[in-house]
């Protein structure tokens, strides 16, 4: 099977040679095809900026990003904003709802910009909607709908245009427990039942046993790896909450 994301030795500085700062160190790894994969790391890891390079938001220093085998980090820059459209989905903290369409005329947004022919947007909509128990809301706006509601608007927009990677970045960061419960149980969902390769980035140990895989991140390296298996959640969670305590980065301070 062949990898959706490869990361060939990245780097990424900031700044200028007097005063140059190293964020990623030489990171490399591969995403496979329907996997859900979890990033953690400290305050400072490099996990945001390794997120942002993903993303095609900020660009590398060093190596490649490839996405089903093209070399992302070569694309020119009006290449890069179709790509990014076509290929990536994002679920944000704050949702990115706007605030003036409906629900339907949010999801709907990112097919019109893609130039989806009208006459299939209305039932990949509904299709999306259903899947994430929102269709009864499809016509409220986003000041109508509770945050859990909203946060699944922001998964049905993210999902509408079959993405090959679903970038979540802390995505629970802004509702209550409950409704991050339920977000994640509808993230593990769309990763089983849509086979949606999923890479979440989240300082959270109980959002993060959600996923299959977890990386580490400790001053701009990966630290180490952990797989779930057959492993119960409960189980798992054990686990990262160890090797955040084994890395230096309790519960309370990582992020």
């Amino acid at each position: 099977m062949k990898p959706v994301l490869t990361l060939d030795h990245i780097q990424k500085y900031y700044g200028n040679e007097g005063n140059l700062t190293q964020a990623i160190k030489d990171i490399s790894f591969t995403v496979e095809d329907g996997e859900f994969l979890g990033i953690m790391g400290a305050s400072g890891s490099g996990k945001t900026t390794l997120l942002n390079c993903i993303s095609t938001i900020d660009t590398v220093s060093a190596g490649h990003i490839y996405l089903d085998q093209t070399a992302v980090t070569d694309l020119k820059p009006k290449q890069l904003a179709r790509f990014r459209r076509e290929k990536l989905g994002f679920i944000f903290q704050d949702f990115n709802l706007l605030d003036t369409l409906t629900l339907r005329e949010n999801i709907s947004l990112a097919l019109t910009i893609n130039k989806v022919p009208w006459q299939q947007i209305g039932s990949r909509v509904q299709e999306a909607a259903e899947s994430l128990g929102i269709a009864e809301i499809l016509d409220k706006y986003p000041y109508q709908v509770s945050g859990g509601q909203k946060q699944r608007c922001a998964c049905a927009r993210a999902l509408v245009g079959n993405p090959r990677l679903l970038l979540a970045d802390e995505p629970t960061g802004a509702v209550d427990s409950h409704s991050s419960q339920m977000l994640l149980s509808t993230l593990l969902m769309i990763n089983e039942t849509r086979l949606a390769t999923i890479l979440l980035v989240t300082h959270d140990a109980f959002c993060a046993s959600y996923a299959g895989r977890i990386l580490f991140l400790k001053d701009g390296r990966i630290f180490t790896e952990l797989h779930k298996g057959s492993d119960s959640r409960r189980t798992f969670y054990e686990k990262i909450l160890n090797v955040l305590t084994m890395s230096g980065g309790g519960q309370t301070n990582v992020c």
